[in-house]
């Protein structure tokens, strides 16, 4: 699909967390401006936004929302940015999208975490997301990676997966297949009935699946989870950068 003509037209970028796993590198900056490679993980993420031809982006901000703001301002005057402000009051990933969703015009888009980096393979991942969505089918459709192949991550593993694509639950003390890599497109349907507040998307998830429209896809590039002060030089040592 030709990234020309892009199928998804505004993504929302999470960066409001605290990063507390990243101390002490966050005593100073935001999670999503601490560099990996020599460049910050949140330009990681714009970079793999313009290359899928998005020209529209959200992001959330409340722990030292200032510098966040101002890097924006210097690192992506060329795309349509939107802060969606939770100063006041951090609301957790699916209460952060929540807020947002008054500016997205758009009845499904993609959400990237900023903490995660990612490389494609043969076809640009979020390009085939977009090429994989059925608007008739599916509320949700996250990017996955097998856990063998889960660079810097330690934990059980997130979903089982089945032949048509529909994602289960790991269960409780076992092993799951595939880890979430922190990318996802999804319906604007899912944000009904929702709690005050802060929430976590998980509970958004929970609903598509219990629907049967909650759906996997297996990305077929490198994915790291920069979620640490040691996975940083780990990703750095993988990509042979150190």
């Amino acid at each position: 699909m030709s990234s020309a003509t892009p199928p998804i037209g505004t993504a929302m970028v999470l960066a409001a967390g605290l990063g507390k796993r990243m101390r002490p590198l966050t005593a100073t900056r935001p999670k999503p401006l601490v560099e990996v490679a020599g460049k910050a993980l949140l330009d990681h993420v714009l970079d793999r936004l313009r290359s899928a031809g998005i020209g529209k982006v959200v992001v959330n901000a409340h722990y030292l929302a200032d510098a966040l703001e101002a890097h924006l301002a210097r690192k992506a005057t060329d795309l349509d940015v939107r802060i969606s402000d939770e100063r006041a009051l951090l609301l957790e990933t699916g209460g952060g999208v929540a807020k947002a969703l008054p500016l997205i015009d758009e009845d499904h888009f993609l959400i990237a975490n900023s903490d995660n980096l990612w490389i494609d393979g043969p076809v640009d991942a979020i390009d085939l997301l977009a090429s994989s969505w059925d608007d008739a089918a599916m509320d949700a459709l996250l990017l996955l990676v097998p856990l063998a192949r889960a660079n810097c991550h330690s934990g059980m593993g997130d979903f089982h997966m089945d032949g048509v694509g529909r994602i289960a639950r790991r269960r409780p003390s076992r092993v799951a297949p595939f880890v979430f890599t922190g990318v996802q497109i999804v319906s604007k349907r899912l944000f009904h009935d929702l709690p005050e507040g802060a929430f976590s998307f998980n509970l958004l998830w929970d609903r598509a699946i219990a629907e049967g429209r909650a759906f996997g896809l297996v990305h077929q590039g490198l994915w790291f989870d920069v979620g640490t002060p040691p996975a940083i030089a780990r990703t750095e040592s993988l990509l042979g950068l150190a």
